[in-house]
């Protein structure tokens, strides 16, 4: 059984290289999939610790995962088809430019 320090440890070292990506990648794209990197992190730390828990507060632990995968998939298709929107008008994924953008 692999203790839940480790996990913890695995969690924190995906949640830094998502953010890593996120603050350092100008390519749309690159920052959804840090994103998304992060938000698994936590997720992988929800599992961890229910681990740990007794048997009702553990399910509490696995299904909170479930309901955060849901809304990052929601929030991935949104932002995509905002990408795809202003791609149409920019003509460019780097996210420097969007900044340029008035209202």
């Amino acid at each position: 059984m692999i203790e839940p320090l480790y996990i913890q440890i695995l969690a924190a070292v995906l949640f830094c290289i998502g953010i890593a990506v996120v603050i350092s990648k100008r390519n749309i794209f690159f920052a959804f999939l840090g994103l998304e990197l992060a938000i698994n992190a936590a997720n992988l730390s929800f599992i961890g610790f229910s681990k740990s828990l007794p048997a009702m507060q553990s399910i509490a632990g696995q299904i909170a995962p479930i309901f955060v995968i849901a809304i990052a998939a929601a929030e991935a298709c949104i932002g995509l088809a905002i990408v795809v929107l202003i791609f149409r008008n920019q003509e460019t994924i780097d996210s420097d430019e969007y900044s340029q953008m008035r209202g």
